[in-house]
């Protein structure tokens, strides 16, 4: 229309649902419907805009697409623009005036408790503290890479910092360099990943915070990597999402995957940065997801997995990594965006997965999760009951203040969390008993430095068996290179047994008195005799012509002789008790009980490899010869569990030279030929042996345990109880959190629709009556959103209150 009181160009184009590419003088515009189905194809299919520019050529002529005019830059320019206008639309924003905060542009969980919003801010959040936390998730995607731009400088942002996505020049001014990161954990990626240059790449990824329960992402907190996942990034989005509809809530549930190192000077980074703010009055407890935590230090997993968070309700910590799937879609075309169009393309995409999940968050998610969780609950209970009839008044009262005592002080002291752990000691190494002995000072005359003698001695013997054994299994005739390097390990094995001897004049001087060397000699154990029975012990080589699940016989084995140390075993225990040398017996036995330990520890380590070469190497192997790699990979794993168990025979005989008392023998066994066959139905659950099989005595010793076994019994039903308590008190908060969250939902989605009766009765008054009808039609949306909530919570609960709050 060319009349002198006509709209605009643009104006009378989009009255025809067409969109201009320019203001003044259009020449292209695309319909409406076009750019519709480019953003829904690009939301869903993770269309690009050259595939779907390409498509609309094919479309226009499929015989000769190449000669349709170029408008793919128009393309683009217009989507930005389509984008942004669609999000001024669903927010009611009317005209530019009415653009002021961060992230009013996004849309965020109708789940989590807002107070003023689907909150009554008249509630008392003090009353139940746990209920009203906060839960949020952080984790970082390295796919969403963004390139270096050509033209920095020539950027158009439509809508920075008003979506997820932080505001450029703020964060740009934040974004300083600082030293690289180190772990205290693990070298976990998160971390190692900080310190890596990328040349090419202006962004290695993007961080987000997200509400942990359901899976929204915070408005106004997805940073950008300069340098890998810092701190320096991760601060700025946590920052940013506490701040967002947080009036009234004091406390916050945060998982990140390094939260055991990121959290350590949190408070000292926000207090010294201008950019960030967390009130120091919001108490943040620590975890980290059921995923990653396994990969932590073993006393991770009490400290800040989801099983021992007071308030978290059975939540896994994880949810996030489900997020990235959508992003990782778009991720390829917004690697060599600008800023802006790729800042706009995400904002899009984590806002549209916003807004799935609150439409389907009451009728699906939160409904199917009561259901299940209710039969959860009462299994828990059940469980709880057995376990909790079945100890006495007085542990169960112990076990419930350490209980409350570590849930309650484990934000000042995450150590108290330990109390989820078994406390009992391990086995006891023989460097362990070394350390213990060393630290405790004699009380009856020895020498310093005994435990320190004795322990060299243990190490001679341990090194003149392996010699032996070493000797044995090389070949008939080895080279000149290994019998030089034998001869070297035995001229020094001399070395050090002539200056042990002539140590153990100053430690056992009484036993010396009146004894020659030749009496000194005679009196003493040979240790030769200790291995010529090993070849009765050691065996389990699979039988390469017959099956491979029966052990071999062993080869017997000849060991030369051995010259004995002075030590109190070899002088026997009625001679040193003459002598006066009790606290020697004792060092020695302590240190023999420690070097059994770490033999026997190294058995089961052997045979373990042995059994993995066999099922893994051999059985594989296409020649039947005994002279293959696998073969000799099993030969030289042998010669390990041979030599292991010859130590653990020459300790056991120490010990019952020293006396050892009849519960030291007994959990130090003999060892038996059986007891070293390797058998791979092990890794076979249906093998038809596997049933009966029962594992050797030995591979019970390293389970932490006292010499009392009232002891262990009660530590193994005190770590029971409380993990059986911490899952049954975890599922009925997540019970509670549902049935509240349901009512949250509901008031969020009432609270949308009375923001949006304002809007119609504001533009109808101001005579905009498109307006006006678009603002009716979303309160329809949001009304028929809580009624659909209602009916599915009076069909799944019609006993419990109707949802009226």
């Amino acid at each position: 229309c060319q009349c002198l009181d006509a709209d605009s160009y643009h104006r009378q184009l989009f009255k025809a649902k067409l969109c201009a590419s320019t203001f003044d003088k259009p020449s292209t515009a695309f319909t409406f419907t076009v750019l519709d189905n480019f953003l829904w194809e690009n939301l869903e299919c993770g269309t690009s805009g050259m595939n779907y520019y390409s498509k609309l050529c094919r479309v226009t002529s499929n015989v000769f697409p190449h000669l349709v005019p170029n408008r793919y830059r128009e393309l683009l320019q217009l989507a930005r623009q389509w984008r942004v206008l669609k999000l001024l639309k669903w927010n009611a924003f009317q005209d530019e005036m009415e653009r002021s905060s961060p992230g009013d542009l996004a849309l965020f969980c109708a789940a989590c408790p807002q107070p003023g919003i689907n909150v009554d801010p008249d509630v008392d959040l003090d009353e139940l503290v746990w209920k009203y936390t906060r839960t949020v998730v952080m984790d970082g995607n390295f796919k969403a890479e963004h390139m270096h731009e050509k033209r920095p400088d020539d950027q158009v942002w439509l809508m920075d910092g008003r979506g997820f996505m932080v505001a450029h020049l703020p964060f740009k001014t934040r974004h300083i360099l600082h030293a690289g990161q180190k772990s205290a954990c693990h070298n976990h990626r998160a971390i190692s990943q900080a310190n890596v240059s990328r040349r090419k790449l202006s962004a290695t990824g993007i961080g987000a915070t997200a509400c942990a329960q359901h899976g929204c992402f915070y408005p106004h907190s997805v940073v950008d990597f300069q340098k890998g996942e810092r701190q320096l990034n991760m601060d700025y989005s946590l920052s940013n999402a506490l701040g967002y509809n947080m009036t009234g809530i004091k406390n916050v549930l945060c998982f990140y995957d390094i939260n055991c190192s990121y959290m350590k000077n949190l408070r000292k980074r926000v207090d010294n940065s201008p950019f960030l703010h967390i009130p120091s009055s919001l108490q943040i407890v620590l975890g980290i997801g059921i995923w990653h935590v396994h990969g932590h230090k073993q006393e991770c997993y009490a400290r800040y997995a989801p099983l021992f968070l007071q308030g978290s309700g059975w939540v896994d910590g994880e949810i996030i990594e489900t997020l990235w799937s959508i992003l990782n879609i778009v991720s390829t075309s917004t690697r060599g965006m600008s800023s802006p169009h790729c800042q706009e393309l995400l904002d899009f995409q984590m806002n549209d997965s916003n807004f799935m999940k609150m439409i389907r968050i009451a009728v699906d998610s939160l409904s199917r999760k009561l259901k299940a969780t209710r039969a959860s609950v009462a299994m828990a209970r059940d469980a709880f009951t057995k376990l909790d009839e079945a100890i006495s008044s007085e542990n169960r009262q112990a076990w419930s203040i350490q209980e409350e005592s570590a849930l309650g002080g484990c934000i000042r002291d995450v150590s108290m969390m330990d109390i989820f752990e078994i406390q009992l000691k391990k086995a006891p190494t023989v460097r362990a008993v070394e350390l213990e002995l060393l630290e405790v000072p004699s009380q009856r005359g020895t020498r310093q430095g005994a435990a320190s003698w004795i322990t060299h001695g243990l190490g001679i013997e341990e090194s003149e068996i392996t010699l032996s054994i070493t000797r044995k299994d090389s070949s008939k005739y080895p080279s000149e290179t290994k019998r030089l390097a034998m001869a070297r390990r035995a001229d020094r094995l001399a070395v050090d047994q002539s200056r042990f001897i002539v140590d153990g004049q100053i430690y056992l001087a009484p036993l010396h008195q009146g004894t020659d060397a030749d009496d000194y000699s005679a009196g003493m154990t040979d240790v030769a005799h200790h291995m010529s029975a090993v070849d009765d012990v050691v065996s389990g080589e699979e039988d390469s012509k017959g099956s491979m699940d029966e052990a071999a016989d062993a080869v017997p084995l000849k060991m030369t002789k051995i010259a004995p140390l002075p030590l109190p075993s070899n002088f026997g225990i009625e001679r040193c008790r003459a002598a006066g040398a009790d606290e020697l017996v004792e060092m020695e036995l302590k240190l023999q009980i420690g070097q059994a330990n770490d033999a026997l520890h190294g058995l089961r380590i052997a045979l373990v490899d042995k059994a993995v070469a066999f099922r893994g190497v051999v059985r594989k192997a296409t020649s039947y010869s005994m002279r293959t790699r696998a073969w000799q990979m099993v030969n030289s794993i042998d010669i390990s569990v041979r030599q292991q168990a010859a130590i653990y025979k020459r300790c056991r005989e120490a010990m019952i030279a020293l006396g050892a008392d009849t519960d030291t023998l007994t959990r130090f066994q003999q060892l038996q030929k059986s007891h070293m066959a390797v058998r791979t139905a092990a890794f076979l659950q249906n093998a038809h042996d596997h049933r009966s099989s029962n594992l050797p005595w030995f591979w019970c010793m390293d389970i932490p345990r006292t010499t009392s076994s009232k002891n262990w019994l009660t530590e193994f039903y005190r770590i029971h109880w409380l993990r059986a308590k911490a899952v049954k008190d975890r599922w009925e908060e997540e019970e509670d959190l549902l049935v509240s969250e349901f009512h949250w939902t509901m008031n969020f989605f009432k609270f949308r629709a009375k923001k949006w009766n304002k809007k119609c009765l504001s533009f109808k008054a101001a005579g905009l009556h498109g307006a006006a009808c678009y603002a009716a039609r979303q309160k329809a949306v949001y009304d028929r959103l809580a009624e659909q909530g209602a009916s599915k919570w009076l069909n799944m609960s019609p006993e419990i209150m109707p949802l009226n709050q």
